[in-house]
């Protein structure tokens, strides 16, 4: 069979791949603190041979690949919302959220008060301080920049605020949690909370519909190279074959 279709079929898929991945960060564009992904691509040489002489036959025979998917690290926008519990990072820098199975980390601060007074996110996870889940008296409260949380005044606790070693890949749970081994977190350097604010998604609307029309485009044009593929090897199989 051509290698032609093989080379069409793989880019086909990694094409497919990668439209759920930015079609992914299209329905994210309005989640808080939520990071984009880019998709990786990889070549992969169909051949047991590590070498070909012929630079058309290595051409034909290099199939594109989704080798996987990178996060973007670079910070939202961040705008008042004048909630005293929404938090937002200036600078780099996560919360540290508990969760069952292990720590995970976010931008995303809107959080609140439990009925027992711990501090979590929307969805129930304890938000870390320091020393541990946080929990809060009533009272009126307040953050400092360097997440020193107080009520009416009193030191309620820390908050722990982390940033991830250089070079290392976290991964994607849920729509804005990030986890990493516990080796590859550092406490944060530079990073200032503010009180009264949130981040938005990094994902720009402009740009995220922009690269699913030409990824579309993309998978389009392959799929018009399989039936021009298909066709060819049906008219061999019709008028050549027989005459073998």
């Amino acid at each position: 069979m051509d290698s032609g279709y093989y080379a069409a079929c793989a880019g086909l898929r990694a094409q497919t791949q990668a439209l759920e991945i930015i079609a992914n960060n299209v329905a994210n564009v309005s989640t808080g603190g939520y990071r984009g992904q880019q998709p990786l691509f990889r070549s992969l040489l169909a051949s047991s041979y590590g070498d070909m002489a012929d630079p058309l036959n290595r051409a034909v025979n290099d199939f594109a690949v989704l080798g996987g998917s990178r996060i973007d690290l670079r910070a939202g926008n961040l705008e008042r919302t004048g909630n005293a519990l929404d938090m937002a990072i200036e600078g780099n820098g996560f919360f540290a959220i508990q969760r069952q199975g292990g720590n995970v980390y976010t931008r995303a601060g809107n959080f609140q008060v439990s009925p027992d007074g711990r501090l979590t996110t929307v969805s129930g996870d304890a938000v870390l301080g320091e020393t541990g889940p946080i929990t809060l008296p009533q009272g009126e409260i307040a953050i400092g920049p360097d997440g020193t949380l107080s009520v009416n005044g009193a030191l309620a606790g820390k908050l722990r605020v982390v940033q991830f070693a250089p070079g290392s890949a976290p991964e994607a749970v849920g729509a804005s949690y990030y986890a990493l081994p516990d080796s590859a977190i550092q406490p944060a350097v530079g990073a200032s909370v503010r009180q009264g604010m949130l981040e938005s998604s990094n994902v720009s609307p402009m740009t995220a519909v922009v690269d699913l029309l030409m990824v579309e485009r993309r998978a389009e044009m392959l799929e018009r190279a399989l039936t021009a593929f298909h066709s060819n090897l049906d008219h061999i199989a019709a008028n050549d074959l027989p005459h073998v």
